[in-house]
């Protein structure tokens, strides 16, 4: 692909015109909405109108006058339709590593007799400290991890449940939810899926799939915000008879009666926990109005376009780099990741020179697709400036090699 063709395959892109809904900095490619996602035009307006009206104006009142109170609900409601989940089994609250521990913690409790978690090495690293939590908390659990390819075959009378991420962070790699579901369903365990890396990118279909579990984060394709609210999914099937371990008072049946003997709500509401972050769920709900009018076909396949061409123009003109995503653009997510010895300090190289990536140890330059704002001319420039890094050697800078604290 030259410039010129990327450019055209810009101008023929329906969703072209989606980017005027994102502030991007001028001069900057940015690769790594799959981390962060872009700040949408809208939501510093939306904030300030929530904070000086709703919350300056409404004060407490606004609990009700601007249902508060449903807000939860009503944007994991939003969330609802781009995983393949009716309406009432999503709920905002809290983030990620919180809501892992709520469900796996019930799920443990679900399978008596059962008392092993099943992921595998190399998953997202909260999601195995927060498994190994878990364990801890129930008494005689633990984890237990082998290869992704053999977890079906693993999977025995004393897995209670199946935690897995659907597409990898570090590769990319997408596994296959419908067919691990149903094995581990199959063995009387349940399944709990990290959607953090595809909600907003790949297709999802949990009720299609039967899905049991599910989480994700708001802050990567969403463009919730740096901490963006997490949400969690229960399957309508397990609302009566999983509970969370986190029994806060907004989980209870009838809060507001204040009751001192703690009673489940009947519905998705008895895995919200406190009172939730008002401010930061109008940015979420704001994040995923950049969606509005966007047809998900054509999201999905701008998505895998991308990196396709990524992959082609990085091998074509920098077999330095070696790709460890899977080259099926089916088989994997909205990011391609390549290996170098050297990886941390090109990506630093790359972030000077308006490029921002980023890297994951121990050797890997990850670039994350955003389809609502990435095109591919995007593409194209960021190799080429890749290409320049590598034959003049500027990455070797030793101020490029000094390790940040975020990387």
């Amino acid at each position: 692909m030259t410039l010129i063709e990327a450019g055209a395959s810009d101008a023929a892109d329906p969703l072209h015109s989606v980017r005027d809904r994102f502030a991007l900095p001028e001069g900057v490619i940015y690769l790594d909405g799959n981390s962060l996602g872009a700040l949408p035009r809208t939501t510093p307006a939306r904030l300030q109108q929530v904070a000086t009206q709703q919350w300056g104006d409404g004060l407490i009142r606004s609990w009700n006058a601007h249902d508060w109170i449903g807000a939860a609900r009503r944007i994991g409601a939003k969330i609802a339709p781009f995983i393949g989940a009716q309406p009432d089994e999503v709920v905002v609250a809290d983030s990620t590593s919180a809501n892992l521990y709520k469900l796996l913690v019930a799920a443990l409790k679900a399978r008596p007799g059962r008392a092993t978690i099943l992921s595998e090495p190399g998953n997202f690293p909260t999601d195995l400290y927060i498994a190994d939590g878990a364990a801890w908390s129930v008494g005689d659990a633990r984890i237990r991890t082998v290869p992704v390819d053999t977890i079906v075959d693993a999977i025995d009378d004393d897995v209670a449940v199946v935690m897995l991420t659907h597409v990898h962070y570090k590769s990319g790699a997408m596994l296959d939810m419908a067919g691990i579901t149903a094995a581990a369903q199959a063995r009387g365990a349940l399944v709990l899926w990290d959607l953090s890396h595809s909600v907003g990118a790949v297709p999802l279909d949990l009720t299609g799939c039967n899905a049991d579990l599910a989480v994700g984060c708001g802050y990567k394709y969403l463009n919730g915000g740096p901490g963006a609210p997490a949400f969690l999914y229960v399957a309508k099937r397990h609302h009566a008879t999983l509970r969370s371990p986190l029994s806060g008072w907004l989980g209870h049946a009838a809060p507001f009666d204040f009751s001192d003997d703690y009673a489940p709500a009947a519905d998705i509401s008895r895995f919200q926990c406190g009172t939730p972050p008002i401010l930061a769920l109008a940015a979420l709900e704001e994040g995923i109005a950049q969606f509005d009018g966007v047809d998900r076909d054509a999201l999905i396949a701008k998505s895998r376009a991308l990196g396709d061409s990524c992959i082609a123009l990085v091998e074509a003109r920098c077999p330095e780099l070696t790709l460890i995503s899977p080259r099926d653009a089916a088989r994997r997510g909205s990011h391609v990741s390549f290996r170098h010895p050297h990886a941390y300090a090109i990506c630093q190289a790359l972030i000077d020179r308006g490029v921002i990536g980023d890297f994951r140890a121990p050797d890997a330059l990850r670039l994350g697709f955003a389809p609502l704002y990435i095109g591919f001319a995007d593409v194209w420039r960021a190799v080429d400036i890749l290409r320049r890094i590598l034959d003049d050697r500027s990455w070797d800078d030793p101020r490029y090699h000094a390790r940040n604290a975020v990387t």
